[in-house]
């Protein structure tokens, strides 16, 4: 979780969209990120490959009045609905975008091209059939918010025992410097999501890169096969609890709109 995944992106400032909150160019560009471009490929009426800007209005006139994000893992479908197939793809992408209001999803499929030292990306989105069902393990936020903050604190607690890496001064300071590079110019979330959807984004980003050093910056004190073992089991599921946090924060619109808030 180094990075923001692009299906939270294409969620977040495809809701802004759709809300009437930001322009479509200005959806796309925060969408695109630092990738080259993005296509959008089988959605319905379209016989090819679209861009971005125009697939995000015809998903509006298929009915589609916001996105939910899915981050599925092996054994934990984390946001998908079905059918298998789409599950399938999804979990190879390890990500998906679903759309509310028509039974259709989005798969990225992600191409480099270029030379050493100036390779770009570009992803097409692929549309698939979706099963209209409850996602599958997704928490609400303030759920999210309060796993996520007592998992932070055992899995804290259990890394400092260990003295694994990932735990210290040094795993902060890590931390610190990826943020401030990171932050630099970066909305957390588009317009229109709630500050809490916010807050809770930004601890489960800073679970994930907490999770992402320990498991880099060698094995520390953990040198026994034991410790070593104690360490991934601390570990394995507070990265599942900020997969689902992480979920939750960008499926924060959608949470308020079927709770009649929007």
């Amino acid at each position: 979780m180094l990075s923001e995944p692009r299906s939270g992106r294409l969620a977040a400032w495809g809701n802004a969209l759709l809300a009437g909150l930001v322009s479509p160019d200005d959806a796309v560009l925060a969408a695109v990120g630092d990738d080259a471009v993005h296509r959008v490929e089988g959605l319905p009426g379209e016989s090819g490959p679209v861009g971005l800007t125009l697939a995000l209005g015809r998903l509006r006139a298929l009915g589609v009045t916001g996105l939910r994000v899915a981050l599925p893992a092996p054994g934990h479908p984390l946001g998908l609905s079905g059918p298998p197939e789409f599950n399938a793809r999804a979990l190879e992408a390890e990500e998906a975008v679903i759309c509310h209001g028509a039974a259709l999803g989005l798969v990225p499929e992600v191409y480099e091209a270029g030379p050493d030292g100036d390779v770009h990306v570009e992803v097409v989105w692929r549309v698939l059939p979706v099963r209209e069902a409850p996602p599958a393990d997704v928490p609400s936020l303030g759920e999210a918010e309060r796993e996520l903050a007592e998992a932070l604190r055992e899995a804290t607690e259990v890394l400092t025992r260990l003295d694994v890496a990932g735990s210290g001064p040094v795993a902060e300071a890590a931390i610190d410097a990826y943020r401030a590079r990171a932050e630099r110019g970066r909305e957390v979330l588009a317009p229109g999501y709630p500050p809490r959807a916010v807050r809770v984004l930004e601890l489960a980003q800073r679970v994930g890169l907490l999770i992402s050093v320990a498991y880099e910056n060698g094995h520390g004190g953990a040198v026994t096969a034991g410790e070593m073992g104690a360490r991934a089991e601390a570990l394995r599921p507070v990265e599942r609890t900020a997969r689902r946090a992480q979920v939750a924060a960008y499926n924060a619109y959608m949470e308020e709109l079927e709770r009649g808030v929007r």
